[in-house]
């Protein structure tokens, strides 16, 4: 979220949680990025924050009061209010239940892969109308398509990032499954509560291969997950790799050291390539 927003944007959920009867005397940062993430004290509620311009808030908690109703490991909505999306002075709010996060080592790979085969299990379940996975690899392509979105980009990394995306849409669309997916269940999408495992912003929501899901997660996760395709596990991978460099090459991307991390997963891209060859399966 643009800085000058981020001091609106706590107000805003702080008169959204106090109209509700819910007591704030504070408001913790917990995530900043397309929107903000906020731990409210004392009500102990968890906050999302979006400009009304740039949200699928509605999206968002519809499909987690489905995905709730059939027993996937995702976040609850806050119970003590109405489940619905609050606009208040050019931003909504959506209020979430906090969990007490568990400390107790790192999460393991059988653990995570259990939990994200029950998502996707329960996913097959809900009837919601998503964007495709190739929706996103578009935007990643019209990103790296125009020198004024990405000045930056360097020519012999924009035509590596455009051949990629290209190939491997094409390859992905051919081969891969589909149905509905988290879309982005790495490790910062997941929570480690004393309730076991479970999965937050789901915004990212989209239709596509179990595969492409998978490839977010850490590598050892899709050992413990059963019926994966590896020929385009490894092209998913890649693909993800080549959509969030060209992300952190937007000039509008504000994540820390994003530049860094670009160049970081474009020598990964090369790496994989260089090793395994292009995209021809399928």
């Amino acid at each position: 979220m643009q800085r000058s927003e981020v001091s609106r944007a706590v107000a805003a959920a702080r008169s959204t949680a106090s109209s509700l009867w819910l007591t704030v005397d504070e408001a913790i940062v917990l995530h900043d990025s397309n929107k903000l993430s906020l731990r409210l004290l004392p009500c102990d509620v968890v906050a999302r924050v979006a400009p009304v311009a740039h949200q699928v808030a509605q999206f968002e908690l519809q499909l987690a009061q489905q995905l709730l109703e059939s027993g996937c490991p995702v976040a609850a909505l806050e119970p003590r209010v109405e489940p619905r999306v609050y606009e208040r002075d050019g931003f909504v709010v959506t209020l979430w239940t906090y969990y007490e996060p568990v400390t107790s080592g790192e999460v393991s790979p059988a653990d995570y892969a259990d939990a994200l085969a029950r998502l996707h299990a329960g996913m097959r379940r809900v009837d919601v109308t998503t964007p495709h996975f190739t929706d996103r690899v578009d935007s990643a392509q019209q990103l790296v398509a125009s020198r004024d979105d990405t000045p930056g980009l360097a020519d012999v990394d924009r035509e590596l990032l455009g051949d990629t995306l290209r190939n491997l849409r094409r390859v992905i669309g051919e081969r891969g499954g589909e149905q509905l997916l988290h879309g982005e269940p790495h490790p910062g999408n997941v929570l480690t509560t004393k309730n076991g495992l479970l999965f937050i912003d789901l915004e990212t929501c989209c239709r596509g291969p179990v595969e492409f899901d998978l490839a977010h997660a850490p590598e050892e996760v899709s050992e413990h997950y059963r019926g994966v395709d590896q020929d385009l596990l490894r092209d998913c991978r890649i693909l993800m790799l080549a959509m969030i460099s060209t992300w952190r090459w937007d000039r509008e991307d504000q994540l820390p050291n994003g530049r860094q991390l670009g160049a970081e997963w474009l020598s990964q891209i090369r790496a994989a390539l260089d090793r395994d060859g292009p995209a021809t399966h399928g």
